[in-house]
């Protein structure tokens, strides 16, 4: 009974888990390999030679690299000038707060917050064009491509990127400098051999997170895309709405399936890095 009780208190979290998340993703596997009559089949694999899927992948994965590259080194120098701030000063209270709502501040929010303030008629675009004669549009619409999520995206990246790589900063001690120091070396020696090793499974991991930040999500391109599917997400949602009345589940699926191998192979790789660095943050 010592065993079993503790354990009840997790039963309505597993519960909600399987309703929500397991039931759902096993269903969306499994549509992939079926027919329209029920069947069972391997030919829906072949959407995956779709040149405007391999494209939709491509876009995927070059913004939530791109995204996720540069929202982890800005994110990381935020962290560390966060760490030289004292740690209940109000500005850096204000910065804490501030990057643990702008990580999680998406969706149709934000696209219509980006919208409204450099969308064709947005605020900033017509203030630069009547005011300073600067065309930010001169080269084409943007915004409403893939190209236009890099902004976003790096919207919540960058601060998702700072809370999550603090930890690992302020875990570097002052006593590794210092005997660094002792034993004659340098700043670099200190960097090379200590400070870098130290972070960089912290730095690869948050990284990973990133990318599978920006490659599942879906609201914020949707607010921004409603011309065509160029990213996989997108391209999920027009096989399932069927605007034509022709819904394609299997090839909703097929997609689904890839995504998630993506997913966790990169949330695998980073809970590996996280149990690695962990040892420092004790």
């Amino acid at each position: 009974m010592k065993r079993i009780l503790p354990a009840i208190g997790l039963v309505p979290f597993s519960v909600y888990v399987a309703v929500f998340f397991v039931l759902p993703t096993i269903l969306a596997i499994i549509s992939g390999f079926l027919t329209r009559e029920g069947g069972f089949t391997m030919d829906n694999l072949r959407v995956l030679q779709n040149p405007t899927i391999v494209n939709s992948f491509i876009a995927s994965l070059w913004v939530s690299l791109l995204t996720s590259a540069l929202g982890a080194m800005i994110g990381a120098v935020v962290a560390w000038a966060l760490t030289g701030l004292p740690e209940h000063g109000a500005l850096r209270r204000t910065v804490d707060a501030a990057s643990s709502v702008l990580s999680q501040f998406g969706g149709v929010m934000l696209a219509f917050a980006f919208i409204a303030t450099i969308g064709i008629q947005g605020m900033i675009t017509v203030l630069l064009r009547d005011s300073l004669g600067i065309d930010i549009y001169a080269n084409g619409v943007w915004l409403y491509q893939p190209a236009g999520l890099i902004l976003p995206y790096l919207y919540f990246q960058v601060p998702l990127m700072a809370i999550t790589f603090l930890p690992a900063v302020e875990a570097l001690r002052s006593g590794w400098a210092e005997a660094v120091a002792t034993l004659g070396g340098t700043n670099w020696h200190y960097w090379t051999r200590v400070g870098i090793p130290v972070l960089t499974p912290t730095f690869l991991g948050g990284l990973l997170l990133l990318f599978a930040n920006a490659f599942s999500s879906y609201s914020t391109a949707a607010g921004l895309i409603s011309q065509g599917s160029g990213i996989v997400p997108l391209q999920i949602g027009a096989a399932l709405k069927g605007e034509t009345g022709a819904s394609q589940p299997a090839t909703a699926g097929i997609l689904a399936l890839v995504m998630i191998l993506v997913m966790s192979l990169a949330l695998i790789v980073y809970e590996r890095l996280m149990k690695k660095a962990a040892k420092w943050q004790a």
